[in-house]
This record gives structure tokens, sequence and C-alpha cells, in this order.
């Protein structure tokens, strides 16, 4: 899709313009899908070295006040009351049903003020759902459009970015951050966090400083053999590491559960929006459950694509998410299928615009990268 001359544009935009990008219309942004190395150079550079991603479309949501950890807690699925100061961790927020209304990243700033990243073309559903069932408990503010966020991710990025700033980055563990920061001079907050699979880091800045910011880190990046990385290589290193995608494999339809999310559900934790109905679906079993498969034959697996059982032919989900695998040199995806066609080495047939393939269902991520 042709960018649109409507979509909104980030702090970096003419970053992205200078640097040769092609730009498109994503969830209303003018967003680089790649630069002229191309998706798989993109790709590469990140696994081998690091990679700079322009994520400023991201949303930042800032819950303050005595009360702010409950109103939170009441919203997430996992255990933010566990959380310490400067810690950070991955939970989804449901409808009262049990779907998904956005998979999140929860930080804790102190003891009254929490930050949730969330999905840009969610900002406004978010913020609306976190004001309509918290928002008598603590002050809620939509900050997205004051912040600037730049990913620096790889095994080379501690490496890189430790030229840029004085923080002993050594100490800073995943999941991590320290705000009051420089880099390049600028002030920010260091998060050890990100979307792609390697050790890096997430840099929350004001939008003015955001492209001086970036042009440091692109420079930094260079100088290890690093580049700046777009949509389409960010959508291949995350589904290499199996790293789910809001709008395709998770939506307001599916549940924590059904999407391997098992592991932030802290039903021991007090009560949550959504408890009960997963409560009631982990008694009554799952219908269906979100599986990684790698294709057997020839054909890549995309979005919408039809998934089949390989004896019948009777449709049994469609694919969710797929690709090539630039570091994993196979074709891999995810779907939904019912548990009995879920568990690893069951083959299923991908109709591949009426050209059935076969894959096989794995367990775990494509890729993982050394010493995770």
């Amino acid at each position: 899709m042709e960018a649109q001359p409507s979509a909104k544009q980030t702090p970096l935009y003419s970053a992205h313009q200078r640097l040769g990008a092609r730009l498109i219309d994503f969830g209303g942004w003018l967003m680089p899908v790649n630069y002229p190395a191309g998706i798989i150079e993109e790709h590469k550079a990140t696994r081998l070295a690091v990679g700079v991603f322009d994520v400023c479309h991201m949303g930042e949501i800032h819950f303050r006040g005595p009360r702010a950890i409950q109103a939170v807690q009441r919203l997430v699925t996992n255990d933010a009351g566990a959380l310490l100061d400067g810690r950070a961790l991955y939970a989804v927020a449901c409808h009262p049903a049990g779907g998904i209304v956005d998979d999140l990243i929860v930080y804790r700033v102190a003891s009254d003020h929490i930050l949730i990243v969330v999905n840009a073309s969610n900002i406004a559903k978010d913020y609306r759902h976190f004001v309509e069932n918290v928002g008598s408990l603590c002050q809620i503010d939509d900050e997205s459009a004051k912040t600037g966020l730049i990913a620096f991710q790889g095994p080379q990025a501690a490496a890189a970015l430790a030229g840029l700033t004085d923080t002993d980055l050594a100490t800073l563990p995943a999941f991590a951050f320290l705000t009051g920061r420089r880099v390049a001079g600028r002030p920010v907050c260091i998060a050890r966090t990100g979307y792609t699979g390697e050790d890096g880091f997430e840099l929350f800045c004001s939008p003015e400083d955001a492209l001086p910011l970036w042009d440091a880190l692109i420079d930094a990046a260079a100088a290890v053999g690093g580049k700046p990385v777009g949509l389409g290589a960010r959508d291949t290193l995350r589904l290499e590491a199996r790293l789910s995608l809001y709008g395709n494999d998770l939506d307001d339809s599916t549940t924590p559960l059904e999407a391997g999310l098992g592991w932030v559900v802290k039903f021991d934790k007090g009560d949550f929006i959504g408890k009960e109905a997963l409560l009631r679906q982990r008694a009554a079993g799952l219908r269906r459950k979100l599986a990684g498969f790698e294709m057997r034959e020839r054909g890549i697996a995309r979005h919408g694509y039809a998934i089949l059982d390989a004896h019948t032919g009777a449709r049994l989900g469609e694919v969710t998410s797929g690709t090539v695998g630039p570091s994993v040199g196979k074709n891999i995806g995810m779907g939904y299928l019912p548990p009995s066609h879920a568990e690893p080495g069951t083959r299923i047939v991908i109709d591949c615009r009426g050209k059935p393939a076969q894959a096989e269902v794995i367990k775990g991520p494509f890729y993982r990268r050394k010493g995770a």
C-alpha cells in the first residue's frame, strides 16, 4: 500500500526520507518498510550486529497516583504488583469475556507511577478501555505524542551503545530500565526490552531529541556493521522468535490461553478483568491453540491462507503470520489449530493460493539467540 498524505509522521520521518526508505501507511503512520539494503540484509544486520528501529508510533500511557498499581493490576493479567521500581513485564489486557484488548509492556517507574507501552493501532482503544474501567482509581494520561521511542537491537547493541553513554549497561538486566540517563548527550530512559529475539534496548526520549538521537545511533550501529531496519525485517525477526503480533496472532476474539500466553496469566494475584472467563475456559478445555509450523514443501504461508487437515483436507484454521525465515533458512508460520492438530510433529497442509503444501507443527521458537 502506498503512503497516504493523511497518515501521521513520526519525528524521524525526515531521516527515513534521507536514508532512502520505502514508506507505507502502517496503521495511520508513515513508516519505513525497508531501506535500500533490503529486508533480508536488514534482518541479517540485526541478527549479526545491531539494527536501529523507529518505534515512535507506539503508545505510552501513564498511570499516576497512590492507587496506580491497583489500577494496573485490575487491567492486566500478569502480576504488576510484584514489580520493583525500574522493572518491567510483558502482559495482556483482556475484555470481560477473555478476549485480548492488547498485549503490553508494563514499566514500574515508582510506587505511584506506572507506564504501559501499547501497540500503535490500539492507542485510542486502549486508553478508552483503561479510563472506562479504572479511571476512578488514578490519573491516566496518554502521552504518546510527547514521547519518542527508538529500538537498538542485536548482539552488538550493548557494545555499540556503550560509546554513547556513561551508563553501565552491563548492570541492566532484561526487562529493567533506567530513567534520567543520557545517550549522545540527550536525556533518555533506557529499557532492556525489544521485539526481535535479540538482546537490545529501547530508548524513550522527547520528540525533539529523537532525530539527533537516531542519527547518533545510526552512526554507532554502522561502526559495528549495523543498519536502520524497517517494518519488513521487524516482522521476520519477531516471527522467527515466535513473538505474536496484535492484529494478526492476537485480537479481541483470541484469549491469552489460546494464544500460548498462559504464562502471563496469574490467576492467584487477585481479581482482574477477564479472570472469570479465563478460569471457565481453562476448566472446559481449549478448542484451539496458536501453533507454530515449518513448511515441508515449497511454498510460503501468508496471513489468511487456509490450514487443512493433511489426511481429510478439512479446513482447520488459517495462517495468522507467515514468512521466509532468513536466519533459520525455512519458511515458517503460525495459526490457530484444534488441540488435536497443535501437537509438535503433526503434519498439516497450507493452501497457498490453491497449491497445497505440507507443513509440520513444531515446538518453541523457530530461532533462539546464543546464550538465551
